[in-house]
């Protein structure tokens, strides 16, 4: 049975995907023009955009990364919500 989540869930979801589309994309450019120095900054910028908005997802829903890569809670309630893909 699907989960009913709040609509503020899926904001936050597709702002932390939007996030990681344009640093792969960045990744892939820089990985050819490694001495632009605006989308170096731009990448930098973004990188620290992201921790916030993960940050900010996982104090709401729950952590979203695993192996160390996301904080717990005091009760180990890792995977108890529903992974990205579920909803």
């Amino acid at each position: 049975m699907k989960q009913t989540l709040p609509q503020e869930y899926y904001q936050q979801l597709e702002e932390l995907q939007a996030v990681d589309f344009l640093l792969v994309e960045l990744t892939l450019y820089l990985d050819t023009h490694n001495d632009d120095v605006s989308a170096l900054n731009q990448f930098n910028k973004y990188a620290q955009y992201k921790k916030q908005v993960m940050a900010d997802f996982e104090k709401n829903y729950g952590a979203i990364q695993g192996y160390g890569n996301s904080y717990t809670d005091e009760h180990w309630s890792w995977g108890t919500k529903p992974w990205p893909w579920q909803v």
